[in-house]
C-alpha cells in the first residue's frame, strides 16, 4: 500500500519527470521501432481502434518508475500501424470512480465519436478494491471527456471485486461487452453485458465454456468473429505449467469455436491455445482495420516479473501489430504489411553449414528484420545465433531429433528474475522451416512458417553484441536469408 505509487502527475516534484526521462534515454536497451514509455512502466494495450482517419491506441502507463501504481491511459496514433505519433495522456485518473487508476479497457467508434470503456480502480481506507466500469468519449478534435457516473457500478452477485477490462463490440444493432471476472470460489470466467445506447448496461450472464477450474482469474477478454468462427482471447492467471505449455507466470491465449449468441451465452469451442510460445507476451487486444482485417497488438512483458530496464527507470513495450487469419483450424499471426516501410539497407546470405558455426560478415546489427529459410538436410540440430558477442548469444534452432523449434536466451545478456526457465519450445515436424525475426534493441519477435506460431522475448545484450551466426550439428543444413536493417 505504498502511497507514493498512487500519486498523480500533478504531485510530481519540479523537474522530476525531466530528470527521470534523462535516465531512461541513457538506457542501452531503448527500442528503435516498438512503442515504449517515455518514463516509468507501460503495460496493457487499451482502446485500440480506427477512428477519424487513423488508428488510436492507448496503453497503461505509470509515469514515476517501473512499478504498478497509479495508471494513466497514454495515447498514440498512426495511419500505417508502424509510425506512431505521441498524443500525450488520454485518460487521467484521480476522480471518484478511478481514484487509484484508470485500468484496462477498449474503444468503439460510433456516431462520429470514439467511446472509451475502462475499469476505474478504487480503494477504501482498508485497501479493499471497488471496481467501476467507466466511460470516456473523444470527439473529432481529440478532446476526451469522462462520463460523470460509471456505466456499471459493481460486479454482479456471485463474483468478486476482480471484475475488469471491458471489451465492447456491436452486433445486430445492439452493443455487447465481455469483462474478465472471478467467481466467489476463486475461479476465473468471462461475463457478458448488453446495452442499446452505450450508457445503460445490463448483465446477461456468464459466458459458459467447457473449461472448469481453469485459473483463478481471467483478464483482458476480447471476443470477435473471423472467417465464420468465434474467437475469445483472454489471459487466465494461475494455470499450472505443463510440458512445453503454460510456462510463463501468467498465460495469454484463445478459444476458437462456433460464433456465440450473446443473449444466450454458451460457447462451443476447441482447446485453449497459447497466442505466443515465447517468454514475454500478455493482454492482447484486437481491432478491425478499415478494410476488414483483424489486427492484434500485445504487451511485450508480463505481470509480476522484474526486467533489467527497471534500474534505468522504465519497463516494457508493445509488440508489433499482427494481422490475424485462420488456416486449418489454427489462428495465424503475421506482422502487418506496414512493417515493410521500416526496411532500409538489404543484405543476403546463403550457406550450407556442416557440423560447425559460421559467423556471418554480411548480416549483423541490433535492429532489423531477418527472413531465413532453413532446410535441415541431414542435420540433427541447426539454427541461428543472433545478438552474438564474446560471451553472449540468443539461439533459435530446430531440433530434428525431438522435433521442436527452440528459443534459448540462457546467454542473451543481462538476466531477469525468472523462475520459469530460459528455454521455450514449439513442437513441429518439418524438414524445411521459414523463420522471420524482428530484432530490436532489447527484444525479438519470431514468426514461424508464416505465423503458424510466434515466439516473443525480451533480451538484454551488450551494445556491441550485434553478430549473427548459422550453425548445425550432426550433419548439413542449408540457410537462405535476407536482412533489412531498421536503423
Amino acid at each position: 500500500m505504498n502511497a507514493d505509487k498512487y500519486r498523480l502527475l500533478s504531485d510530481a516534484a519540479p523537474n522530476e519527470l525531466e530528470n527521470l526521462a534523462k535516465q531512461v534515454n541513457a538506457s542501452p536497451w531503448r527500442q528503435h521501432y516498438h512503442i515504449q514509455p517515455s518514463t516509468g512502466l507501460l503495460n496493457d494495450p487499451n482502446g485500440f481502434g480506427y477512428y477519424n482517419g487513423r488508428y488510436h491506441l492507448f496503453y497503461q502507463w505509470h509515469p514515476f518508475g517501473p512499478v504498478h501504481g497509479m495508471k494513466y491511459w497514454y495515447h498514440v496514433t498512426s495511419t500505417d500501424l508502424v509510425h506512431w505519433k505521441d498524443m500525450g495522456i488520454g485518460i487521467e485518473p484521480g476522480g471518484e470512480y478511478d481514484s487509484h487508476g484508470a485500468y484496462s479497457g477498449s474503444a468503439l467508434a460510433q456516431d462520429e465519436k470514439l467511446y472509451l470503456f475502462y475499469t476505474g480502480n478504487t480503494r477504501d481506507k482498508d485497501w479493499m478494491r471497488q471496481p467501476y466500469q467507466c466511460l470516456a468519449v473523444m470527439d473529432q478534435e481529440g478532446h476526451i471527456t469522462k462520463h460523470e457516473i460509471p456505466i456499471i457500478d459493481a460486479p454482479p452477485a456471485g463474483y468478486t471485486a476482480h471484475f475488469r477490462d471491458p471489451k465492447v463490440w456491436k452486433a445486430a444493432g445492439r452493443y455487447y461487452a465481455v469483462l474478465g471476472a472471478q467467481r466467489l470460489n476463486k475461479t476465473g470466467c468471462v461475463l457478458i453485458y448488453k446495452s442499446d445506447d452505450l450508457h445503460t448496461w445490463s448483465f446477461i450472464g456468464e459466458l459458459k465454456t467447457s473449461l472448469a477450474d481453469f485459473g483463478y482469474m481471467w483478464e483482458c477478454p476480447d471476443y470477435f468473429e473471423l472467417d465464420e468462427k468465434g474467437i475469445l482471447l483472454f489471459c487466465p492467471q494461475g494455470l499450472p505449467a505443463e510440458k512445453d505449455r503454460f510456462e510463463n507466470v501468467h498465460q495469454a491465449g484463445y478459444l476458437m469455436g462456433e460464433p456465440i449468441a450473446p443473449e444466450k451465452p454458451h460457447f462451443q469451442h476447441g482447446n485453449f491455445m497459447e497466442l505466443d510460445r515465447g517468454f514475454d507476451f500478455y493482454a492482447a487486444q484486437t481491432t478491425l482495420s478499415p478494410d476488414g482485417k483483424r489486427i492484434l497488438i500485445g504487451w511485450m512483458g508480463l505481470p509480476d516479473t522484474d526486467y533489467p530496464t527497471d534500474m534505468h527507470g522504465w519497463a516494457h513495450c508493445l509488440t508489433l501489430p499482427r494481422e490475424l487469419s485462420i488456416k486449418d483450424g489454427i489462428l495465424l499471426q503475421q506482422p502487418v504489411k506496414g512493417v515493410e516501410l521500416l526496411r532500409k539497407e538489404k543484405y543476403t546470405a546463403s550457406h550450407i553449414v556442416h557440423n560447425t558455426k559460421i559467423q556471418l560478415e554480411e548480416i549483423k546489427g541490433s535492429s532489423y528484420e531477418l527472413i531465413c529459410e532453413l532446410c535441415m538436410d541431414d542435420a540433427a540440430k541447426a539454427g541461428i545465433s543472433f545478438r552474438t558477442g564474446d560471451t553472449e548469444e540468443t539461439q533459435l534452432y530446430y531440433d530434428a531429433v525431438s522435433k521442436y523449434v527452440v528459443l534459448d536466451r540462457t546467454r542473451s545478456g543481462a538476466t531477469m528474475k525468472n523462475d520459469s526457465g530460459s528455454v521455450r519450445r514449439y513442437a513441429l515436424d518439418a524438414t524445411k522451416i521459414t523463420l522471420r525475426l524482428f530484432v530490436d534493441q532489447s527484444s525479438v519477435e519470431i514468426f514461424i512458417n508464416d505465423g503458424e506460431a510466434v515466439m516473443t522475448a525480451r533480451i538484454f545484450p551488450a551494445k556491441d553484441s550485434n553478430g549473427v551466426a548459422f550453425f548445425s550439428e550432426g550433419g548439413n543444413a542449408t540457410f537462405n536469408a535476407v536482412q533489412w536493417l531498421y536503423r
